[in-house]
């Protein structure tokens, strides 16, 4: 690269061709990528001072950067949980007025391209920009499951690198986020006026805590902390009283990432009990036993979000307690899929001891220590430590990328070679769906060289991810399944510990979560909060629009996720068959759905998200029906239409029977009626389909909440 060349740096030139590197994605790049990469501390700073000086040079505006798909243009918006990050510049008045308005421009524009580098990395969408202010959203247009810790890592990250611009004045930015349930994706105005609308009280908020953030700090909502879990150090603010809302809001300040490296010990409690697993344990203490034989073993556990993968390593630990042997843990990461080696270096650093106040070269001195047992010879330690960034010589060692990059992996095998000899080695692999390619590369080794050490290995992956570690034989494929109906009662029963249950909540929540751990403790746990309220489970379970009575903010994420993955057709399908119930024939959505595609839209549905012809799982089936109840009554004209009553026309026709749901929700808040009146077909076929409603809906007839508004002569012909 000639900027390379400028620098006086060119033998990077090969090591940014390798990983992908241009001129384009110069902007986005920080010190921790160039570490990644091999380069040396003082360098990193040389080459981020001129990024720096890059962006602020460029003359023209930055666009709104996405990442991903940008949306398409709809016609109407959708229902979400989306998490809102507002960034402000701290001081742009006082610089409008030292600056000259080129000058100033220029100083805008490399912070407007900062913060949009940075949060795309994020997979965060730069909504609008206000001036000194930047508006993103996380969840809109791409759900992920982990959207709200995005926003919070993307806001420190922002913090960091728009101190770090090269520039006449340090800048400093304040950072609100909050989340919740909004209606986004109207375009509103024309032109370069023309922009993605969003409706609803997040955006306020996150600009309300915004104003009250101090300079390099960041201020988080409560419903965005209730999302974290325990990533992150957060200090509690307290109640204030922010303008434009009737209650006191809690809020919080981030202050660091936590020292949790377990997305599993981070989210989820450890207090729910290994239920419906007993095979499934009984071979991990098999394999085992096999392993502390000096037979090497792996065990490939596989499985769908909250299924209960870690709950099951979790639980082999426990059962192994009193053994003395030595435990190595490895996590991935969906933010370092791109860093080489990342889940090895940070077990490295835990097990050097490494703290936040150590000295390079106190940590080298940590490092030595751990390695010197296994190490074969001072170049072992020499490339570890270079991975590590710490003080090195792996320049005196006049190597190829490739040939050190192969001694590096021998290095680190010949470090479990040495722990194996001493004690029986288990070593759990965590989301090897996240795993980068190096990190790839060295598992294979790793699996070839274990069957001759007393090591069990035990990865975890998601159901899509498909390894070719199968089909050896010391590799043993454990998938894991649903739990049965028994099951699911026991497991609802142990965490509601000593809180009354009657049967109706049992079979709720046995029906509504499917046999999914994950969805089984959230419920369950939701509904015993609404201590306060009559009936919990219709709280919690209804498809209300009301923030209060939705689906768990930790579900509805991840919900949202597995709905945007199917995408298209797949994704439309599932919400109309959110409208119409559990189960449904072909005959019922045919109609309703309008749509050529139908066949592929099914298979999609089916194929892609791992469901039936619609979200199976009814939480997911409620976030579906949120997310198109923005739809108005459009959808409810062709769900009238297609319902026996619908069959009937002004001659008193009357209609075919049809495949009832087995399950519904408990309660719709709002009246799909309401809005239905300007079509008198559609008024006498809700008339005369009131009857199979009120089954569907499980809704007593009388409640007038739900009961069709009367009209005068709506059965007239």
């Amino acid at each position: 690269m000639d900027w390379l060349e400028q620098l006086g740096m060119s033998e990077y030139a090969r090591c940014f061709a390798e990983n992908k590197i241009d001129v384009s994605v110069l902007s986005y790049l920080t010190d921790q990528d160039l570490k990644d990469i091999g380069v040396p501390l003082g360098y990193r700073r040389k080459m981020l001072a001129a990024i720096g000086r890059l962006a602020s040079a460029a003359p023209a505006a930055p666009e709104p950067l996405t990442a991903g798909t940008e949306p398409k243009a709809q016609e109407s918006a959708e229902r979400r949980q989306v998490t809102v990050m507002f960034c402000d510049l701290v001081g742009s008045t006082a610089l409008a007025s030292r600056f000259d308005p080129e000058d100033l421009r220029k100083v805008i524009t490399a912070y407007h391209r900062c913060v949009a580098g940075t949060v795309a990395r994020f997979d965060g969408f730069v909504a609008k920009y206000m001036g000194d202010g930047v508006l993103v959203y996380f969840g809109y247009p791409q759900a992920h499951e982990d959207d709200a810790e995005r926003a919070i890592r993307a806001g420190l990250t922002v913090i960091e690198a728009v101190g770090r611009l090269d520039l006449p004045e340090r800048l400093s930015v304040r950072l609100g986020i909050a989340s919740g349930l909004v209606v986004v994706g109207d375009l509103i105005g024309v032109g370069e006026a023309q922009e993605r609308g969003i409706v609803g009280e997040t955006p306020n908020l996150a600009a309300r805590l915004q104003g009250l953030a101090e300079p390099g700090r960041l201020i988080i909502a409560e419903n965005t902390r209730q999302q974290l879990g325990a990533l992150f150090d957060l200090e509690d603010l307290g109640l204030r009283t922010i303008a434009g809302f009737a209650e006191p809001q809690r809020i919080w300040r981030v202050l660091a990432e936590s020292g949790l490296i377990s997305r599993f010990e981070a989210l989820r409690s450890q207090a729910a009990p290994l239920i419906g697993r007993d095979e499934e344990m009984d071979l991990l203490l098999r394999r085992w036993a096999q392993a502390k034989a000096g037979e090497g073993r792996v065990v490939l556990v596989s499985g769908e979000p909250g299924i209960g993968k870690s709950r099951l390593t979790a639980a082999l630990v426990e059962s192994i307690a009193g053994e003395r042997y030595t435990r190595l843990r490895y996590f991935c990461s969906p933010f370092h899929q791109d860093s080489a080696l990342h889940p090895f270096i940070l077990q490295l650093e835990r097990a050097a001891g490494f703290v936040r106040d150590d000295t390079a070269e106190q940590k080298r001195t940590k490092l030595d220590a751990l390695l010197s047992p296994g190490a074969q010879g001072s170049d072992d330690m020499t490339l570890i430590a270079e991975l590590l960034s710490l003080p090195n010589a792996a320049a005196d060692l006049n190597l190829s990328a490739q040939r050190k990059r192969e001694l590096l992996l021998e290095a680190l095998l010949h470090q479990l070679d040495a722990v194996a000899r001493s004690h029986p080695v288990l070593m759990v692999f965590e989301d090897a769906h996240w795993i980068d390619p190096t990190s790839r590369e060295l598992m294979d080794l790793t699996i070839d060289r274990l069957r001759r050490m007393s090591v069990l290995l035990v990865i975890t992956f998601r159901s899509e991810f498909q390894p070719a570690w199968g089909g050896q034989p010391h590799v043993t494929t454990l998938a894991l399944n649903r739990l049965g109906a028994r099951d699911v009662a026991a497991l609802i029963h142990s965490l509601a510990g000593n809180a009354p249950l009657g049967t109706e909540f049992i079979e709720e929540i046995v029906d509504r979560t499917d046999g999914v751990p994950l969805f089984i403790e959230e419920l369950t746990k939701a509904v015993l909060e609404r201590a306060d309220q009559a009936d919990r489970v219709a709280a919690v379970l209804s498809v209300s629009p009301q923030p209060a009575l939705a689906v768990p903010s930790t579900l509805h994420a991840s919900l949202t996720a597995r709905l945007d993955r199917i995408g298209g057709a797949a994704k439309e399908v599932a919400q109309i068959g959110a409208v119409l119930g559990r189960e449904f024939s072909y005959e019922l959505i045919d109609p309703v759905a309008q749509r050529n595609e139908l066949d592929a839209g099914l298979t999609g549905t089916t194929d892609r998200c791992g469901l039936t012809v619609l979200p199976r799982q009814s939480a997911t089936r409620l976030v579906s029906f949120q997310a198109c109840a923005c739809a108005g009554c459009g959808l409810w004209h062709p769900v009238a239409r297609a319902t026996p009553g619908a069959a009937c026309s002004r001659r008193g026709r009357s209609g075919a029977a049809f495949r009832r749901p087995r399950r519904a929700p408990t309660r719709i808040a709002c009246s799909p009626f309401d809005g239905c009146g300007r079509d008198r077909t559609c008024r006498g076929a809700m008339a005369q389909s009131w009857p199979v409603c009120c089954h569907t809906l499980r809704t007593p007839r009388s409640d007038p909440a739900f009961r069709p508004r009367p009209r005068p002569n709506q059965h007239d012909a």
